[in-house]
């Protein structure tokens, strides 16, 4: 993910109601001509140049290209985490374009997950309390017993006291994506979620996504290097020098 990106979303909690458990036709991610740019002048670098794109609830999409071609870039525009320096994104429903910060993070915390390679755990909270306090933020009832259902069903119920630095890659990624999961998203983001861990764990990680897509029909949107990894979702779309030059469905 780029540096200049903030991950406030770590405290960020979702309130959704249950999606359908099947793709749909129904559109709950949209670009037109979105560009990004950075700095200006002789200075100006083009991220993103006029991406177009649709994506439909319940979709399992896999963004692949190589390092420096916008994925990270593409998945924070249509997050919300970063603001597009032209064209238009429509989110789960919100305007990104109209919305100022505050704006923003409320859009976030009524639709989207997100999942990083960097784990983004508070140092100071057990995996108990790095779930629960989103969803103590935002008001949910009983935090900290969805909380510990969610590390549960990563396989943590027993790690649940213990801190980031107790806890190995693989544990502190499953403890991200309780976080990420526990308020039911309807949208899942997730930017080289395996990148951190051995191919094993990582393997396991994926599993945990995918089971759980499968469970809720939220629509996962996932950024990798991997082609494996990439052929296990329903479509796959290339980016090269921040355009979009492939996008396929996967034959079932």
């Amino acid at each position: 993910m780029p540096t200049h990106m903030v991950p406030e979303f770590a405290l960020e909690s979702v309130l959704v109601s249950s999606p359908n458990a099947a793709a749909s036709d129904h559109i709950v991610m949209q670009a037109r001509n979105v560009t990004l740019c950075l700095g200006s002048g002789d200075a100006k670098v083009e991220i993103l140049r006029g991406i177009n794109l649709d994506v439909r609830q319940g979709e399992t999409v896999a963004l692949l290209g190589p390092s420096g071609s916008g994925k990270s870039s593409l998945m924070a525009v249509l997050s919300g985490l970063e603001r597009a320096t032209s064209g238009e994104i429509h989110t789960g429903g919100a305007d990104f374009g109209k919305l100022d910060e505050d704006g923003l993070a409320r859009a976030r915390r009524g639709r989207i997950g997100i999942i990083l390679q960097a784990f983004h755990l508070l140092p100071t909270m057990t995996a108990l309390e790095n779930v629960a306090v989103p969803l103590e933020l935002a008001g949910h009832e009983a935090a900290f017993d969805r909380a510990a259902q969610e590390l549960a069903k990563v396989g943590l119920a027993a790690r649940a006291s213990h801190y980031p630095s107790q806890l190995s890659g693989g544990e502190q990624q499953r403890v991200a994506i309780a976080r990420a999961l526990a308020p039911n998203p309807a949208l899942i983001f997730a930017d080289e979620p395996t990148g951190n861990l051995d191919a094993g764990t990582g393997a396991q990680i994926m599993d945990l996504l995918f089971a759980r897509q499968a469970d809720t029909g939220a629509t996962l949107f996932i950024i990798t290097h991997d082609a494996g990894l990439a052929a296990r979702c329903g479509r796959v779309i290339e980016m090269r020098d921040g355009q979009i030059v492939e996008d396929r469905q996967m034959l079932r």
